[in-house]
């Protein structure tokens, strides 16, 4: 039986070794409204913004059914798999009061959508990211029988700019030391950089982690002294049965697969995020100019270089934490995820899972095929790609890149040659 304090020294100190080892990326610079960024007022093309314009017109009619209101239709309109569900019962939501252990908040996601429902709230909350503006978040209101359309609220931004989310509007998923009625006491952002025995406090975690243990499924049950212990109960669960009083919900699980998907995903956003917003200011400020970074010349600007080689480190899980044990999930998200593609000439595809030592069979993000990566400005996309080239070619053979298998990094390079439509890697052009 392990014990987890509920002050700082005792999540935090589970993965502060990989955040001060890979942190780089400083405050930002400008502000939400500088005229290169125009969030929240610009022109809006979110898969959100779109589903409210096709509601308006009347080409999309949302329906409401009990028990879960708008949320079935909802999920279907924004191609978001019921299969993605995970249950997260600490309180850290707009509509906290109604979120517990026994009245868990249902996540469902897709690559550029997080829809959050809770029994017996009044609003589905929706996060979704912009190619330009990023992370855009909503409300559809539980009322009536047709949906009339998404609301902004404007205090969702105080809770999602932060350190965390490297001062864009961004997500993040926490680990979190609970009460027993959920009441967070604290929390530690966590990824794919975490350590397993550190995550999920304050989620439902369904499925296999082996022998690996964590802190999911489990409250602090002394306020004079909240801790979470790990014990074999809590660990290894097929569903929610028992847990608590699920009518109503979608699905009996919470997924492992999905949540772990779930971390890489939500700090791979931001970071995406983050380089737009820093590219667009750069050459709003003239600090840059069309072209640059196709240049054979390494970035000139210390900042845009860290944003850079940041993004490429996460992409290709550089410090990914290994896997205690091998993961299995029990919704069926692994096969719709994997289904989705693309694959290459050979059937690979980079939404492969392998669960046993990583996350991934092949170490390279899928958050490369969002639009969210399409529409970062020219001159950060051959960045990326240049600094992508660099590491796969073993040109940059510094030893944190030894982790990297030359059979891992061959395969990337072919699957994204076979995927990325116009993707100039391997290229003369792209060659440093």
């Amino acid at each position: 039986m392990r014990r987890f304090a509920a002050g700082v020294v005792g999540l935090v100190a589970l993965v502060a070794g990989v955040a001060m080892a890979t942190a780089q990326v400083g405050p930002f610079s400008a502000f939400l409204q500088h005229p290169a960024i125009d969030y929240g007022t610009g022109a809006r093309t979110d898969r959100v913004a779109t589903l409210h314009d096709r509601i308006r017109s009347g080409e999309v009619v949302l329906r409401f059914d009990e028990p879960r209101g708008f949320l079935d239709p909802l999920l279907e309109a924004l191609d978001v798999p019921v299969e993605s569900q995970t249950l997260v019962f600490s309180q850290t939501s707009l509509q906290a009061e109604v979120i517990g252990p026994q009245n868990p908040r249902a996540i469902y996601f897709n690559d550029d959508v997080a829809v959050a429902w809770i029994r017996h709230a009044p609003a589905i909350e929706i996060a979704a990211h912009d190619p330009r503006q990023g992370v855009m978040f909503y409300v559809l209101r539980q009322q009536g029988r047709i949906a009339l359309g998404f609301e902004r609220p404007r205090s969702c931004i105080e809770c999602h700019v932060s350190d965390t989310t490297l001062g864009v509007p961004g997500l993040a998923v926490g680990s979190v030391v609970t009460d027993l009625e959920g009441v967070p006491f604290t929390s530690v952002a966590i990824d794919h950089r975490s350590d397993i025995q550190s995550r999920w406090g304050g989620w439902y975690v369904t499925g296999s982690t082996g022998s690996g243990e964590h802190v999911g499924n489990t409250v602090a049950e002394d306020e004079r002294a909240p801790e979470l212990v790990v014990e074999s109960s809590n660990l290894n669960l097929p569903s929610v049965d028992g847990r608590f009083d699920r009518d109503g919900y979608a699905s009996p699980y919470s997924d492992v697969v999905a949540l772990m998907v779930l971390e890489h995903q939500t700090h791979m956003t931001n970071l995406l995020t983050r380089a737009g917003w820093d590219f667009r200011v750069a050459a709003a400020e003239r600090r840059v100019t069309g072209g640059l970074f196709a240049a054979l010349e390494r970035p000139r600007d210390a900042v845009l270089s860290t944003v850079i080689r940041d993004l490429v480190d996460y992409m290709l899980f550089i410090d990914e934490a290994p896997l205690d044990d091998a993961m299995r999930g029990t919704s069926g998200f692994a096969e719709v995820f994997e289904g989705r593609g693309p694959f290459d000439r050979r059937g690979r595809t980079l939404r492969t899972l392998d669960l046993k030592e990583q996350l991934f069979r092949y170490p390279c993000s899928y958050m490369i095929y969002t639009t969210a990566f399409d529409a970062l400005p020219t001159d950060a996309r051959d960045a990326v790609y240049r600094r992508l080239w660099q590491v796969l070619s073993g040109n940059d053979d510094a030893p944190r890149y030894g982790r990297l298998s030359s059979r891992d990094r061959r395969a990337v390079l072919e699957i994204l040659r076979d995927t990325k439509v116009k993707l100039p890697i391997g290229t003369a052009a792209a060659r440093p």
